[in-house]
């Protein structure tokens, strides 16, 4: 027998018990007459004496080191009064170690588990980066997150259906992960971005209420909280309007967090794209900052600064200014910082006015911008933006977009320098109504989620003539100012399916060589339906506390999309290319 009890189960009532334990070495002490470890399993750790009682398991212990893989038989006894350790859940007992067996040593440990390692090297690594109890717990909460969703949708009738990896190219907004066929020289597989089109003909099957925890796949430039491969709680139903589907799926959130960690998020406020976008320059706002935009083009039209006038009487421009309570002690050189922050946004610069007495006039604040503003234009601006005494207010100006994204951003950063952020809160909620489509690039027309998503209350004829003002029945959850789900109704009359490729740019030929088996489908009585999907690593890295995605994915790749430990991708060998009849061409 290899194991009668794992070493983070062990307490008093144990006391007296003889038990076999297996695991790593966490911790040596020598003092001299007694060896002292920590023994570390998946459950826990637990202290081991090695006493000259048992010489031969003393002698042994000699050479024990850090992550030694190794046997234990002994006996659990209690520690004395002035040696509990109240800082570990079996901090009263201990193991008196009878025998001990070295299954495996270790060579040094090319990671310090007490400093902060390189993330190359801990990716690198990985292996042994996952003994860490912070990692390994990160994974005990996946995969208890797993388990929950499992029986949430196994109780509401949801079906867990698979779909195939191996499918064709649909536009979901990044390239795809393309898999040469062998039998079909030429042609290529894509690795699904999502099993978008694939759940929505089970609907269409009459499957009526579909789940998949699934990989998906994107192409994309990555970041913290971005993989090439990741994992999406994946839903789909028929006959539910969007409030319905949204009343389920944010049943499903409630209970997990309050099953995960114990806290209760409450009811989930909506909000709309258009007020998001207004108040807190993001689509998926953080509302545990108290900082609100607030929208001031009305009152600036007739002022003689060009920079508020300009953007104040273009159609689509915006001048916009956040209050900053208590800012007025910001110094000119972080307001420089923040300048050259906006810029990044596209900013040209950052207006600000400060408040030293807010019933003072123009006396009463101070700013390179005041003697552009009449007394009446001043106080209009004050009370739109509720400014009170010691308060500064940032101004951004320009085209609407710009303005928005530069005072959004700043708006985060702001909370986060000045303590403003909650962060010990949960803020979640729903983002409904965005636009139904956006302009990429060249200018020309995009679907904002998917080329698949209904629009809200608009026929194919008047989709076609003003497509610009269509709004999309979509919705997003959004928690702490991640977006961690987003779904919406999806179109099941052909005709408008049709419409919305037209606007899209895709001609009949496209149409029916892209998403034939679709427009087929769809032509069969095909069910009302609305779906959404979740980002499973997401859910994990906010209900495990991590600001990193890679902390939550047992072997992620870097932000490089590679692997360091594995060393993937790699060059393939020249044979499987000609059988593949695929060839590297060198970038010239």
């Amino acid at each position: 027998m290899m194991r009668t009890h794992y070493c983070g189960a062990l307490n008093r009532e144990n006391i007296g018990q003889q038990v076999i334990l297996s695991g790593w070495v966490n911790k040596r002490r020598d003092l001299g007459g007694l060896i002292f470890i920590d023994m570390r399993d998946v459950k826990g750790i637990v202290q081991v004496c090695f006493d000259p009682k048992y010489p031969q398991a003393l002698e042994q212990a000699a050479s024990l080191r850090n992550e030694f893989c190794i046997q234990i038989k002994g006996e659990v006894i209690a520690r004395p009064d002035n040696q509990v350790n109240k800082n570990m859940a079996t901090g009263e007992v201990e193991i008196l170690a009878h025998e001990l067996a070295i299954y495996n040593a270790s060579d040094v440990l090319p990671l310090d588990f007490n400093q902060n390692n390189t993330e190359e090297q801990r990716l690198k690594y990985r292996y042994l980066d996952l003994r860490r109890p912070e990692m390994a717990e990160r994974l005990k909460t996946r995969a208890k997150i797993t388990s929950f969703v499992r029986r949430f949708m196994d109780e509401h009738g949801f079906l867990d259906i698979e779909t195939p990896m191996l499918t064709k190219a649909t536009p979901e907004g990044a390239r795809d992960y393309l898999v040469p066929s062998r039998v079909h020289k030429g042609k290529f597989y894509a690795l699904p971005q999502s099993p978008q089109l694939f759940k929505q003909l089970l609907m269409m099957s009459g499957f009526d209420r579909y789940y998949q925890i699934v990989k998906c796949f994107r192409d994309e430039d990555l970041r913290a909280d971005r993989q090439p491969e990741f994992t999406q709680i994946d839903v789909e139903t028929s006959f539910l309007t969007a409030p319905e589907v949204r009343a389920i799926m944010e049943e499903l959130i409630h209970g997990l967090w309050l099953n995960t960690i114990n806290v209760d998020l409450g009811k989930f406020p909506v909000m709309t794209w258009a007020e998001a976008m207004e108040r807190f320059g993001s689509d998926k706002p953080d509302l545990r900052n108290p900082l609100e935009m607030v929208t001031i083009s009305d009152l600036v039209r007739e002022v003689e600064f060009s920079v508020f006038k300009t953007p104040a009487n273009d159609k689509g421009g915006r001048v916009a200014a956040i209050r900053v309570p208590n800012g007025s002690t910001i110094t000119r050189k972080q307001i420089d910082e923040y300048t050259q922050f906006v810029g990044i946004y596209g900013a040209k610069g950052l207006a600000w006015l400060k408040v030293n007495d807010v019933n003072g006039g123009l006396d009463g604040v101070q700013s390179p911008i005041a003697k552009f503003l009449s007394e009446d234009v001043l106080k209009a601006i004050l009370e739109r933006v509720k400014a009170e005494t010691g308060d500064i207010i940032f101004f951004g100006a320009d085209k609407w977009q710009t303005t928005t994204d530069a005072l959004g951003a700043l708006r985060l950063k702001l909370g986060r320098d000045l303590g403003l952020t909650r962060l010990n809160e949960w803020q979640p909620l729903w983002v409904i109504d965005f636009p139904m489509f956006e302009r990429d690039d060249e200018g020309n027309l995009a679907a904002m989620h998917h080329p698949f998503t209904s629009p809200k209350d608009f026929s194919p004829e008047q989709l076609e003539a003003d497509p610009t003002s269509a709004v999309a029945n979509a919705y997003d959850m959004v928690i702490n100012g991640y977006e961690v789900g987003g779904g919406s109704v999806r179109i099941f009359d052909p005709k408008m399916q049709q419409t919305v490729f037209r606007i899209l740019g895709i001609n009949e030929q496209d149409q029916r060589e892209k998403f034939g088996f679709l427009l087929d489908a769809l032509k069969f009585g095909t069910p009302p339906h609305a779906g959404l999907a979740f980002g499973l690593d997401r859910l994990t890295m906010l209900l495990t506390g991590t600001e990193n995605i890679r902390d939550v994915i047992a072997f992620p790749k870097t932000t490089a999309a590679a692997c360091l430990m594995t060393d993937a991708p790699s060059f393939a060998n020249p044979q499987a290319l000609a059988e593949l009849a695929v060839a590297v061409v060198k970038a010239e």
